[in-house]
């Protein structure tokens, strides 16, 4: 047989439908302590504990501790791009054909993917950027082209924000509701975080779903017409 990654290995952890919940939740970018996920999956403190654990080891979490607490979260931006692209993958199983996403119409026009834009708007954003040539797939990935840069220089983001890095300045990342691309990546991260600053989208507890703002919508079509 021929050496391949072993995906059956890497997938295991997922196959629980407790810890499937457990890693959706995470997807806000939000850290959890164990009985937080499992007041929400609806879990005894000893059973999330364990479901935890295994997530933890396989990698799909990281925790960090604050006082007597200590709390859950991704592991990384790869491991939520992975989570998202499952989500949209399972969305296309035969017996769910008809229904491609939540019912939520706040969900699906803006939600956090881990620390990114998603949704139709994050789609919407991702199409604007291409269509004006903002955006080009290189062999090294996605990229800004000069144009790009000068775009969003003009936005206000200082040149070291654009600079080379260790992460990736742009990402592809597959939308769950959409199955389109948005954008991921340092970028993606640092105009979530300036529409929050600016008023453009506000966060909703307990939830992925992002209000966006009547200064958003105006802002939104400005800065990024639809293609």
């Amino acid at each position: 047989m021929t050496e391949s990654p072993n995906i059956a290995n890497l997938a295991a952890p997922l196959a629980d439908p407790a810890r499937a919940q457990m890693v959706s939740l995470l997807m806000d970018g939000r850290a959890r302590t164990v009985t937080e996920l499992g007041a929400a999956t609806g879990l005894g403190k000893a059973s999330a504990s364990e479901h935890a654990a295994r997530l933890f080891d396989a990698g799909f979490l990281k925790a960090h501790r604050q006082g007597r607490h200590k709390y859950l979260s991704l592991a990384s931006p790869e491991v939520a791009r992975l989570i998202e692209a499952m989500m949209a993958l399972a969305g296309q199983e035969p017996s769910r054909a008809s229904r491609t996403g939540p019912r939520d119409p706040a969900l699906r026009e803006a939600r956090l993917c881990y620390n990114h834009l998603a949704g139709a708007l994050g789609v919407r954003l991702y199409r604007s950027l291409s269509a004006r040539g903002f955006l080009v797939h290189s062999p090294g990935g996605l990229d800004l082209t000069s144009q790009g840069r000068a775009f969003f220089r003009g936005l206000g983001l200082d040149e070291a924000d654009l600079a080379p890095a260790r992460t990736p300045l742009c990402r592809d990342c597959l939308d769950w509701t959409e199955r389109q691309s948005h954008l991921a990546g340092r970028l993606g991260r640092l105009l979530l975080s300036r529409m929050e600053a600016e008023g453009w989208l506000r966060r909703r507890d307990g939830s992925r779903a992002l209000t966006v703002t009547a200064i958003g919508r105006s802002g939104f079509d400005r800065a990024y017409p639809p293609a």
